[in-house]
């Protein structure tokens, strides 16, 4: 394959660069996955989901959302989380069809 005939665009790449290295988690990747199949949760509903410690939960979920990965908004005293950037879920979806040898 000549350089030529060899395009890749750079912006897709770094987009995709980003989301992997905000979701590399085995914790995030749930989360993620969790939020495809639910419009929004609170953290306490994910927190159960997941069983998880609320403290470790919310330092992920602090960071995904700061990355745009996730939206918050906030209903009294509890915090719902949605998905911002659907194009994660293609992540999750590539992973659970991968047929890899770990």
């Amino acid at each position: 394959m000549t350089t030529a005939s060899y395009s890749i665009n750079k912006e897709k790449l770094e987009k995709a660069a980003f989301i992997l290295k905000t979701v590399a988690h085995p914790t995030r990747l749930a989360i993620v996955d969790l939020l495809s199949l639910n419009e929004k949760l609170s953290v306490n509903e994910i927190c159960e989901r997941l069983s998880c410690e609320q403290s470790l939960l919310s330092h992920h979920l602090i960071n995904m959302k700061l990355k745009g990965i996730l939206r918050s908004e906030k209903d009294g005293l509890n915090v719902f989380y949605s998905l911002k950037l659907r194009e994660v879920v293609k992540l999750i979806e590539c992973i659970e069809h991968c047929d890899c040898n770990m």
